[in-house]
């Protein structure tokens, strides 16, 4: 079974005019090596996966393992707001060659939490991948108990939470259901580091994206327990989260990524790229991060 820790990316997705851009995604698959991530999601919320059409999310997929080539765990994002339809987009997952799939709350149809216990074990009977629960209650609507997934947890194929609520008392509660076959992944930047120094296993990260050295060095630091060097890498990255949070994901995560080279700022409609007035914070961020000098600015084509 696959074990997940530390810094996890949850790639963004450049598009072109005409559909997705590879060249820029597998530069930005490269990145994300050099920089020491240590698993990478395909499709996930901050890859509007929403947006995607089925051959997109098989090309983007499809080129994610083939190019990492074993060297961290590929997940892709499976989850919808119907059972049946997340079991057959797990099925194809599978099939494309990933190694879990991340599976959201059903979105907008407000299941009990008998619905989600009966949804995700479906999914992991029936998916054929390992699954990794994940709770995001200000976009779906729905919350994930830690009551729920104690019982989600004695499945086999459920091998951890990506838990999106930057709350210490749902950490803690979660953090006391790990053992060594499910882990606990904080889905929050700001508040990751807090989780980690209290049990949680890694992060699943948007920030990452940008910054993945320096995130790689804040779960380090965080998993051996070393509370000074990680509050250091937490106050230095700060100004990244607080950043992205200043519009929707992937709104702001793209911007940077395209004035870093990484293919185009533009999100899909409805979403717009970052406004105006938070450009100039977008690039002071990244200057103090030492990300937009010319020995890490890369100049990748956009040509697929």
């Amino acid at each position: 079974m696959i074990k997940l820790i530390g810094s996890i990316c949850a790639l963004a997705t450049p598009f072109r005019d005409d559909g997705v851009d590879l060249a820029a995604f597998t530069a930005l698959l490269e990145y994300q090596l050099a920089g020491g991530t240590q698993a990478l999601v395909v499709a996930g919320s901050t890859g509007e996966a929403h947006a995607l059409e089925t051959d997109e999310f098989d090309r983007l997929l499809a080129c994610a393992v083939e190019r990492v080539a074993g060297r961290v765990p590929v997940l892709a994002g499976t989850g919808t707001a119907n059972t049946r339809k997340t079991i057959a987009a797990t099925r194809r997952a599978q099939a494309l060659g990933a190694d879990a799939a991340l599976v959201v709350t059903p979105y907008y149809v407000r299941p009990t939490q008998e619905g989600l216990l009966r949804h995700f074990s479906e999914v992991a009977e029936h998916g054929g991948l390992p699954v990794v629960l994940y709770n995001v209650p200000t976009r779906t609507g729905c919350d994930l108990l830690p009551e729920t997934v104690a019982r989600l947890r004695a499945h086999e194929r459920i091998v951890a939470i990506k838990e999106a609520r930057g709350d210490p008392a749902r950490v803690s509660a979660l953090v006391a259901l790990q053992g060594p076959e499910f882990a606990v992944l904080s889905g929050d930047d700001p508040s990751c580091a807090q989780a980690m120094l209290a049990g949680a296993q890694g992060v699943i990260s948007v920030a990452a994206n940008v910054a993945p050295a320096a995130l790689r060095a804040l779960c380090d630091a965080a998993r051996a327990g070393d509370v000074q060097r990680t509050q250091e890498f937490d106050a230095r990255l700060a100004p990244l989260y607080a950043l992205l949070g200043v519009e929707p994901n992937p709104i702001p995560v793209k911007w940077c990524l395209h004035e870093l080279g990484f293919g185009s700022a533009d999100p899909r409609l409805p979403l717009l790229p970052l406004s105006a007035p938070h450009r100039a914070q977008a690039r002071g961020v990244l200057q103090s991060l030492g990300l937009v000098t010319p020995a890490v600015q890369p100049a990748h084509s956009s040509a697929a």
